[in-house]
């Protein structure tokens, strides 16, 4: 059977919302929910946090303690670095890759995208964010432990930030899936890098509660709400080449 690994990147340092991965959600911080979600879609062997070595950063460590996962520590700005790095101490055939801002993550999205993965054969990533029909904050990704190792030693500049930006921006080198998921639902903002993304979800779980949602679920009830779509609507998001 196929060992797929997950890893977390988290840290304090966001240009535009530090801290933002502690802040408590329901009485759990917005990284609990991330490792919750991770872990109930039952496709992962182990997860991981990957964190900076900064000391801001011995934040995360100590709440992955508490979380009892994992923990690996590397380079600020080279988060592909800090993936190969908790790949070598908790290796794998496959690596899902999150990140700590995405407190709606829907395990079920998870089980999907790795289900699709393992059924074709020889593929080197798998993503719901090639043609976008998911909320931004919900998508998935999941790469051949090998293609992340080959990416290692061929990514450059802004693309060793964004660990996965190499392969599918090169898919005349790597074997690449586009992971569609209808209704489209990509109009919705559902992650958390500004104030206005927190007054989103702070209302979305003050109505939910310390549960995680299925999409479907969320999204009919968001569709009801018109003032809270709005709240982050006009939030852009920062372009590939932006860290």
């Amino acid at each position: 059977m196929m060992r797929i690994v997950g890893i977390v990147q988290a840290r304090m340092g966001s240009s535009r919302l530090p801290g933002k991965v502690l802040r408590p959600l329901a009485g759990r911080s917005v990284l609990s929910r991330v490792v919750r979600a991770a872990r109930d879609s039952g496709v992962l062997a182990e997860l991981v946090v990957a964190t900076s070595t900064d000391a801001v950063d011995d934040a995360v460590a100590v709440e992955c303690e508490r979380l009892a996962v994992p923990c690996h520590r590397g380079p600020v700005d080279d988060v592909l670095t800090r993936f190969v790095g908790a790949l070598d101490a908790h290796p794998g055939d496959a690596v899902m890759r999150f990140t700590a801002d995405c407190p709606l993550l829907d395990p079920e999205i998870i089980t999907t995208v790795a289900s699709v993965y393992q059924a074709v054969p020889g593929l080197d990533y798998a993503s719901t964010s090639i043609a976008r029909t998911l909320p931004r904050g919900l998508d998935v990704e999941i790469i051949r432990a090998e293609a992340l190792r080959t990416l290692d030693r061929l990514a450059t500049d802004h693309h060793r930030v964004h660990v996965t930006s190499y392969a599918y921006t090169h898919p005349e080198l790597f074997r690449v899936l586009g992971v569609t998921l209808t209704p489209d639902r990509s109009g919705l903002r559902l992650t958390l890098d500004t104030e206005q993304d927190w007054a989103l979800l702070r209302a979305v779980v003050d109505h939910f509660g310390d549960v995680s949602v299925p999409l479907a679920k969320l999204a009919d009830w968001l569709d009801g709400q018109p003032a809270l779509r709005a709240l982050n609507a006009d939030v852009r998001q920062k372009r590939l080449e932006e860290s």
